[in-house]
């Protein structure tokens, strides 16, 4: 990683490291059309949720990080606070600024293009950028999987979020699967040798066990159920007081 730090400019640099600048174009469209289509499920899924299409729309233009997103969405449906979900997509967010830290070494950006690279800094960006062997193919890796995904992103999740009524119970879809699925797309090809794999195995292993956590807790969900059981008690209760009324008005005539 050191070597990368003082990457070459030019675009044709000597050396078998070289790469053309239409292979970077390719593999940076096929990250970006792949993932950015996949923004169809996002906006299911927060319609489903609860969201409305203006903030389904917002949180794509302007959070633009999946598993954030989805993290987001999946405890609002989950009945979770509003807050504490925000937390949580807000930490699992906080990976970008390391991805960041590297970029900002590899991409040397004028400062006042800087914060608008900064919104494009997300996994596939920085797994393209990261790939790349000079410079002038970071730049350009970086810059055409983020627009690319960028757009399709947003366009997919209005897509998404309109069509969610259609689509109906977006649970028995399995849509939600769609954020791992990509990002495990993007990690797989980068498990290069045994301790890497062996790393990946184990976190899996640690992640199976508590996949099914509830978010809410049990006390929350139980409460929610009694909640729920009391209102259809007293429903029912008031329809019978309704009734015996009706009856008692009839006797009296």
């Amino acid at each position: 990683m050191t070597e990368q730090t003082a990457l070459p400019d030019a675009p044709g640099t000597e050396g078998a490291g070289a790469k053309p600048d239409v292979a970077v174009v390719r593999d940076a469209l096929g990250v970006g059309v792949a993932v950015g289509l996949s923004g169809f499920a996002f906006g299911v899924t927060s319609a489903g949720s609860g969201l409305t299409l203006a903030q389904t729309c917002a949180l794509s233009l302007l959070v633009f990080t999946g598993a954030s997103q989805f993290a987001l969405v999946g405890a609002l449906a989950a009945g979770g606070n509003p807050l504490t979900a925000a937390a949580g997509a807000f930490f699992l967010g906080v990976r970008n600024a390391f991805y960041g830290l590297r970029l900002s070494q590899l991409l040397a950006l004028p400062r006042a293009v800087r914060p608008f690279a900064a919104q494009w800094v997300i996994d596939e960006t920085a797994a393209v950028a990261l790939a790349q062997p000079t410079r002038r193919a970071v730049r350009i890796g970086f810059t055409v999987t983020g627009l690319t995904l960028y757009v399709l992103w947003n366009l997919t999740t209005l897509l998404g979020a309109l069509g969610a009524e259609a689509i109906g119970d977006t649970d028995a879809w399995g849509l939600d699967a769609a954020g791992p699925a990509v990002f495990l797309a993007l990690l797989a090809p980068m498990l290069k040798d045994t301790t890497e794999r062996a790393v990946a195995a184990v976190a899996v292993l640690l992640g199976l066990p508590i996949q099914d956590l509830n978010v809410l807790g049990d006390d929350m969900n139980q409460q929610c159920a009694e909640n729920s059981t009391q209102a259809k008690r007293d429903g029912a209760l008031a329809h019978l007081l309704e009734d015996v009324s009706i009856l008692s008005a009839n006797g009296e005539g």
